[in-house]
């Protein structure tokens, strides 16, 4: 009858090559002699039947004749064309498991370094652990709507993939979504982990998003205060007069100033800032600050007489 690679790879004649390459990597894991060095023999047997097994199944041409005529027709041949009586080679396998294992995996001995995993649950006995590359960061620029509101921004990025083969790559483009809370501030990082670039042996980077604000016509932000800027005259400085807001959810805010107004004054409207992000029903405060426009030169008591009546 021949030998069965699909039950050597502990898989069904449906396997698809994304299965064959997980049973493969798998089994020769737990299989390769220096995994199990009490039992090196019958290991090294095994890890040769798998070698070989993966080498069948993982090629298109050879697992479709292995499908259609065994074991015997793939090793003895097979008619290629009845009319001339051609018949294709044979396959032989070429008896080195250890060089299926390197291709598969991209390295000569994954033990190498001692380092011992968990075989278990799909780790290895002294598997080399991968390295992962520096972050990758990019500026995220926000309205100070979204920052106010909250949105979901898409980003559209192309990074490099692995294909099945394990060895060769191609670009893909990935839409990442970013969730912005309300009440984010400057600086904040979000992580996309293992969103990099693939490579072989290695662990894709993280992709970090860093949040800029973008400068607004109306508003400066100081942590969780708006600072809304009044330009006025010195006679309603003076004398006093009210102040109308449009706050960034559309309200419209008038606000009365009865208090002389000097170069420092600052008028506190509590809870008219912008959420705060560790405590969303929270808000921060509209703070108006003053610009009054003074005279180039000294005023006569009539003139000034006139400011204040």
């Amino acid at each position: 009858m021949g030998r069965d690679y699909y039950a050597v790879l502990e898989i069904n004649r449906s396997a698809t090559v994304a299965d064959i390459k997980q049973a493969y990597r798998r089994l020769a894991l737990v299989s390769h002699p220096l995994a199990s060095p009490a039992a090196a023999a019958d290991a090294s047997d095994s890890f040769s039947r798998l070698a070989e097994a993966y080498d069948v199944l993982s090629n298109p041409q050879t697992k479709a004749i292995y499908d259609k005529f065994g074991e015997e027709g793939l090793k003895g041949g097979v008619p290629k064309d009845t009319e001339a009586g051609t018949w294709t080679s044979g396959y032989t396998y070429h008896g080195n498991p250890n060089k299926t294992f390197s291709q598969f995996f991209g390295g000569d001995n994954p033990f190498a370094d001692g380092a011992e995993m968990n075989t278990a649950h799909g780790g290895l006995w002294g598997g080399r652990k991968k390295k992962q590359g520096a972050p990758i960061e990019r500026d995220l620029f926000l309205d100070l709507e979204d920052l106010f509101h909250g949105c979901a921004k898409k980003i559209k990025i192309s990074r490099k993939v692995m294909n099945e083969d394990g060895h060769t790559s191609s670009i893909r483009d990935t839409i990442l979504t970013v969730n912005v809370k309300p009440g984010w501030t400057e600086g904040t990082k979000i992580i996309f982990s293992q969103q990099g670039d693939q490579e072989p042996n290695s662990v894709p980077a993280d992709i970090v998003f860093v949040v800029r604000q973008k400068s607004h016509p109306r508003f400066e932000r100081q942590n969780n205060d708006l600072i809304y800027t009044v330009h006025t005259s010195l006679k309603k400085a003076l004398t006093g007069f009210s102040v109308n807001v449009e706050t960034l959810d559309g309200r419209f805010l008038n606000i009365p100033i009865n208090d002389v107004v000097h170069p420092n004054y600052r008028k506190v409207v509590t809870g008219e800032g912008m959420p705060i992000a560790s405590s969303p029903h929270s808000r921060g405060n509209l703070i108006l600050r003053f610009d009054a426009e003074f005279p180039k030169k000294l005023l006569e008591k009539k003139q000034l007489r006139s400011l204040t009546c």
